[in-house]
């Protein structure tokens, strides 16, 4: 049940980016679904394998390189799910930062929910 509850809040803060950062297109709640879904595929199983891969660079821009990799990750979504659009890298880099937070405070408001 957790699982669903953060599919559809993750779903709920990708339509809400193009509100919040131009250069980013969402069609549909379907279509956000979708692009939630695979944003939380990515970042299980091929995002540790990039860290991995750029662990020297990320430790030598002390973790900042991760926003790029996530951004870029963000990008290559918007590449192949029809109905969302990235125009570029700064809509992605800002987009996948927005996302950050957005995952954060979905992991807080259900850790919270659970406490009670």
């Amino acid at each position: 049940m957790k699982l669903i509850a953060k599919w559809i809040l993750l779903a709920l803060a990708f339509l809400l980016l193009p509100v919040i950062i131009p250069g980013i297109a969402v069609s549909s709640f379907t279509t956000a679904l979708v692009v939630a879904f695979f944003w939380g595929l990515v970042n299980v199983v091929i995002k540790p394998i990039l860290l991995l891969l750029f662990l020297p660079l990320n430790l030598l821009t002390l973790g900042l390189f991760t926003f790029v990799l996530n951004a870029l990750l963000l990008w290559g979504i918007g590449s192949f799910v029809k109905g969302f659009e990235v125009a570029g890298f700064v809509p992605a880099f800002l987009g996948a930062l927005v996302m950050a937070v957005a995952g954060f405070l979905v992991n807080f408001i259900l850790k919270n929910r659970d406490e009670k």
